[in-house]
């Protein structure tokens, strides 16, 4: 599963081809298809998302790095995914002038 920074609604599109969940111009089709919704085969911010927690700025990437921690502990509550046991976090800042990708596991 995977929190990603979509702070713009396009950005959570993009990044989906950015790590390879599509190709290039067809990141959409994952949402038409329902593969990264919660119950999907590669969930995708089952956090709600930034928007959805305000997005508060500096503490961004450690919001949603203490999801994919609670997620691979089985400690998320309603929002577990099941048998989440890779959890990968994608933030970025400036529009794309620093990005960072972190994996946590089991």
């Amino acid at each position: 599963f995977f929190e990603v920074h979509d702070a713009f609604t396009i950005s959570e599109i993009v990044i989906y081809e950015m790590l390879g969940l599509a190709e290039r111009g067809k990141g959409a089709s994952l949402l038409k298809e329902r593969t990264v919704w919660f119950d999907g085969s590669h969930p995708v911010n089952v956090s709600g998302g930034l928007k959805a927690k305000g997005h508060p700025i500096g503490a961004t990437g450690v919001g949603m790095l203490a999801e994919v921690f609670w997620q691979v502990r089985g400690e998320a509550g309603e929002r577990q995914v099941k048998d989440a046991e890779i959890g990968l976090v994608e933030n970025h800042g400036g529009t794309g002038a620093t990005a960072v990708v972190t994996i946590l596991s089991r």
